[in-house]
């Protein structure tokens, strides 16, 4: 049964939105590459009010930043899960692609909203706690980032 004339109407008249889709035959791994994406910058952002170009001039920050890809990575790699592509030069790019810019976790705090940085680098601290995986640097994101945003709220 194909479809009725009038369907078939309204999708001859449909115009393609020419919205970039990538097609993955691993979702999960690319849900993580983008979480350990948000756990690199989120915090540090909320934690500083500062957008991405000025967050990575600060000093040590791009080491923070790999010890908490690095311990995402393990986690994601505890999980079974693959990561595709090349994470931290995704993580690289942001700086250079989008100097402007504020996380979405500052966003939040900075409107006095709850964050959903539980979802991000807490999740990593639990998923590792439950994994037998150190996250140290992700706890004190965490950490850091409840402080904020409790005195935000």
């Amino acid at each position: 049964i194909g479809p009725s004339a009038q369907s078939q109407a309204v999708v001859d008249t449909l115009v393609p939105a020419k919205i970039p889709v990538e097609v993955s035959d691993n979702a999960e791994g690319a849900l993580w590459a983008k979480m350990i994406l948000n756990c690199a910058y989120n915090a540090l952002s909320a934690i500083t009010q500062r957008p991405y170009g000025e967050v990575v001039q600060g000093v040590g920050v791009w080491d923070v930043m790999r010890n908490a890809v690095d311990e995402c990575l393990a986690v994601a790699n505890g999980c079974g899960v693959t990561v595709p592509g090349d994470v931290w030069g995704a993580i690289e790019k942001i700086a250079e692609t989008m100097p402007g810019q504020f996380s979405s976790t500052a966003q939040d705090l900075a409107r006095g909203k709850a964050s959903e940085i539980d979802f991000l680098n807490g999740y990593i601290v639990r998923k590792g706690a439950e994994l037998g995986i150190a996250t140290p640097t992700n706890l004190a994101l965490h950490a850091l980032t409840k402080l904020q945003e409790a005195k935000s709220a």
